[in-house]
C-alpha cells in the first residue's frame, strides 16, 4: 500500500490533525525502537519503525488516547 494512502486513512484515527499524527507515529516508533512488538505484519524486512507505526495507526492497533493514559 502507497505511504499516501496509509497518511490518509491513518489521518482518520486522529480527526484529520496532522500534529497528532506525527506525534503519535513518533511515540510508537519510539516503542518500537526499544523492542516492542509490531502490531502488523512487516511488509518487508527493511521496513522502518516510522512505517510499521503509522500503518498500526491506521489499521487502529493504536491510538493516541492509548498514550495519554500512560502518561497521567
Amino acid at each position: 500500500m502507497r505511504t499516501e494512502k496509509i497518511t490518509a486513512k491513518a489521518l482518520k484515527f486522529v480527526d484529520d490533525d496532522r500534529y497528532k499524527l506525527a506525534l503519535l507515529v513518533a511515540k510508537r516508533a519510539e516503542q518500537l525502537a526499544n523492542g516492542a512488538e509490531p502490531l502488523v505484519k512487516k511488509e518487508d524486512a527493511n521496513s522502518k519503525f516510522t512505517d510499521i507505526a503509522l500503518l498500526e495507526v491506521a489499521e487502529g492497533k493504536v491510538s493516541i488516547e492509548s498514550f495519554l493514559d500512560k502518561e497521567e
